[in-house]
């Protein structure tokens, strides 16, 4: 088995590389590619930049240049669920494209033709990390993820994406390569870390704390990583 880990930010990555062996840089298409070894399975790692255009280009890159089999997403994201404190660990069991709109046309909020709204998560891997959380004596909440392209620090913004999409959290990677993953048929999985609250202080929230939420959505994937190469 070949595993894809990405993030979208340096800082989303750093710690997982640090796991990693025989590590080698690979250049392509504007990026860069971590070629690894894990416990002797194969792993690429990669963070995408922030966005949708590029985490679609680096998901599609990691599954169809490298091959991989498996794609494992780590990173930050801001709450909406008024339930989440920063630190808290979401797990995607679908997502959403909030900024997607044609309704002008009579479709809900988030959907394409030929498309749909949600595109759901691989139900094996979220059960895996039910395993991995209790192993490490953490609590993770399975909820939807809405992602777009922009950093939101809005209230009203915060509140429409919540009651359009009944979303738990927003980032702005997540359901492109959701989409990837799905039109390819690659399994794949969605950690976040809360790094802040997606209100007005979202930005100071976000400089704070985006380094230990990274390092504890990292911590808790490599235990997940420890499963699917023991399996």
């Amino acid at each position: 088995m070949k595993i894809a880990i990405m993030g979208a930010m340096p800082e989303e990555v750093a710690p997982i590389l640090e796991h990693l062996n025989d590590v080698e840089e690979v250049h392509y298409a504007k990026n860069t590619y971590y070629k690894a070894k894990y416990k002797n399975n194969d792993v690429v790692v990669a963070y995408s930049k922030i966005g949708k255009v590029f985490s679609t280009l680096t998901a599609t890159t990691m599954l169809e240049l490298f091959a991989c089999d498996v794609l494992l997403f780590t990173g930050v994201a801001g709450a909406v669920n008024p339930e989440l404190a920063i630190g808290d660990l979401v797990v995607a069991t679908k997502l959403a494209q909030h900024d997607l709109d044609i309704t002008i046309f009579g479709h809900p909020h988030g959907y394409v033709p030929e498309g749909s709204v949600y595109i759901q998560t691989d139900k094996d891997l979220v059960a895996l990390s039910k395993i991995v959380a209790t192993e490490m004596g953490v609590k993770v909440k399975e909820g939807i993820i809405a992602t777009g392209d922009q950093f939101i620090a809005d209230e009203a913004k915060k509140e429409f994406i919540s009651q359009t999409f009944q979303a738990d959290a927003l980032e702005m990677e997540g359901a492109s390569v959701a989409v990837v993953c799905d039109a390819l048929g690659v399994p794949f999985f969605i950690l976040r870390s809360i790094s802040d609250s997606a209100d007005m202080d979202a930005g100071f929230n976000f400089e704070e704390f985006v380094q230990s939420s990274a390092k504890v959505s990292a911590e808790f994937l490599m235990k997940m990583v420890d499963r699917l190469v023991r399996a």
